[in-house]
């Protein structure tokens, strides 16, 4: 297969992270001095679980998830929140944070999925692997601030998208990946204001890879979405961040 190199590199970014706009201000609650940060147990009740978002499963195990911020690492600084941000970590300074893995129903097999791996041609197998590997997968991540820390903190996340844009190099869970693009994108309008945008990853032979990302501030809460769907990717075709999972989490920070 002429992919099967970057097949591999994406596979590898997958199992490391689960692992890449335009800013719209809502009004709202702009936070503020006297903003109170959830508690840690509030903000697990806040975070969507199974059932939640129609078509997805929710994982609230953790175990594909980075640890910590010490195992999302990267020499641009002011490029940290993004970086954060795509592995379910808190982008700023927060008093609480919890995340979960959402990923996308197994679609209905193709005809060629009934086929034995024997009677299938090289374009079928082709199809039938993409097929199987083009499911959307959300890292969702929520923390939350005292004061003006969310307003700050979301500020420093649509600054990087900005400064960030010709990428930067990123270390996830010992995997090492070099983002060459952040490219802003338009942002779902969910909370009090939102930024997304897309990552752009060198993979082997050439090839990259894009996944998508958004940012939402809820009052004190900031609401973190990292979607990798490797089928897609390997097919250069478009997808985002599932509307159904943005839906879900912001429905439940009402």
């Amino acid at each position: 297969m002429k992919r099967s190199s970057g097949v591999r590199a994406a596979a590898t970014v997958a199992v490391s992270v689960l692992s890449l706009a335009l800013v719209t201000g809502c009004g709202g609650d702009s936070g503020g001095s006297d903003a109170k940060a959830l508690s840690s147990a509030e903000l697990k009740k806040a975070i969507i679980a199974q059932g939640d978002a129609a078509g997805y499963k929710v994982d609230a195990s953790g175990k594909q998830l980075p640890k910590s911020k010490e195992q999302v690492t990267s020499s641009e600084e002011k490029c940290r929140p993004l970086a954060y941000a795509m592995g379910g970590q808190a982008p700023g300074d927060s008093a609480s944070h919890t995340a979960v893995m959402a990923t996308e129903d197994k679609k209905k097999p193709t005809d060629s999925a009934s086929k034995s791996l024997e009677d299938l041609t090289e374009g079928e197998f082709e199809d039938s692997f993409t097929d199987a590997l083009s499911l959307n997968m959300t890292v969702v991540g929520l923390s939350s601030y005292d004061g003006d820390g969310a307003t700050d903190t979301f500020k420093s996340v649509a600054d990087a998208v900005k400064s960030c844009s010709g990428g930067f190099p990123l270390t996830m869970q010992g995997t090492d990946q070099k983002l060459t693009k952040i490219t802003e994108e338009k942002a779902s309008g969910a909370g009090d204001e939102s930024v997304a945008f897309t990552v752009v990853s060198d993979m082997e032979d050439g090839d990259v890879g894009t996944a998508h990302a958004e940012v939402v501030r809820h009052g004190s809460t900031i609401a973190t979405y990292y979607t990798m769907n490797l089928g897609l990717m390997m097919t250069d075709k478009p997808y985002d961040v599932p509307a159904a999972v943005i839906d879900a989490q912001a429905a439940k920070l009402k």
